[in-house]
């Protein structure tokens, strides 16, 4: 598979690229970094994305595309925000994000608060999802190195992220499920237990919204 890297920075500093001919051939796979008002436009596509691959487990969400787009605005809102996009031709197949802590919710800053970590210093994954053909193929590695580098440049000193805790019983755990744990691990990312806050949405199995508890995991990357 041939993979194709595409940046504001080419848009702006190469304009003899031929942008048709970069985007022509589909069946090539490439990214796109855009930060601040340039990923309003993107906004639909990641809605898509979350919904799609989040109700799988363990999130096991059940969202609306209306609901994704006005949660997803705040980060058109700062030009310190990130989106990382994964395209197949012109088909947005994987995206994630990053904000500032300081931008996000107090549930979010909550625990960083109680532990006396300087909310200024530290940068803030959202999601990361990419649909199902695509993994395996090192788009993960890619999110997590393009947000890190993106949260460096800004003088951030830590990077963290939250995931869904389930129970290990849980009835619509696949048998082959596999957490991504190690994954994180080996990207120098500790799981901080006495880090945790809680989400509210609604599973696709569910009646009504409910809590949903989620653990934080920090880096230090500067």
């Amino acid at each position: 598979m041939k993979n194709l890297c595409l940046s504001l920075h080419d848009l702006i500093f190469n304009p003899t690229k031929n942008l048709k001919q970069h985007f022509m051939n589909t069946t090539s796979t490439h990214t796109l970094t855009v930060s601040g008002s340039a990923i309003k436009k993107y906004l639909p596509a990641l809605a898509r994305l979350r919904i799609a691959v989040f109700r799988d487990y363990p999130y096991l969400y059940d969202g609306s595309l209306e609901y994704e787009e006005e949660y997803l605005q705040i980060y058109s809102q700062s030009d310190e925000t990130i989106f990382v996009l994964i395209f197949d031709g012109y088909e947005v197949v994987g995206a994630s994000s990053g904000m500032p802590l300081k931008m996000e919710t107090e549930d979010v800053k909550k625990p960083f608060i109680e532990q006396n970590l300087p909310i200024d210093s530290i940068f803030y994954f959202g999601e990361s999802v990419l649909l199902k053909p695509y993994r395996g193929q090192g788009f993960g590695k890619v999110f997590f190195d393009k947000r890190e580098a993106h949260a460096q440049s800004l003088g951030y000193e830590y990077a963290t992220f939250c995931g869904v805790i389930r129970p290990n019983n849980h009835p619509l755990k696949p048998n082959n499920y596999k957490p991504l744990d190690g994954f994180w691990r080996k990207r120098g990312y500790e799981k901080r237990d006495d880090m945790k806050t809680t989400f509210i949405w609604q599973d696709f199995d569910e009646d009504a919204e409910s809590p949903k508890k989620m653990q934080f995991w920090m880096k230090r990357i500067l």
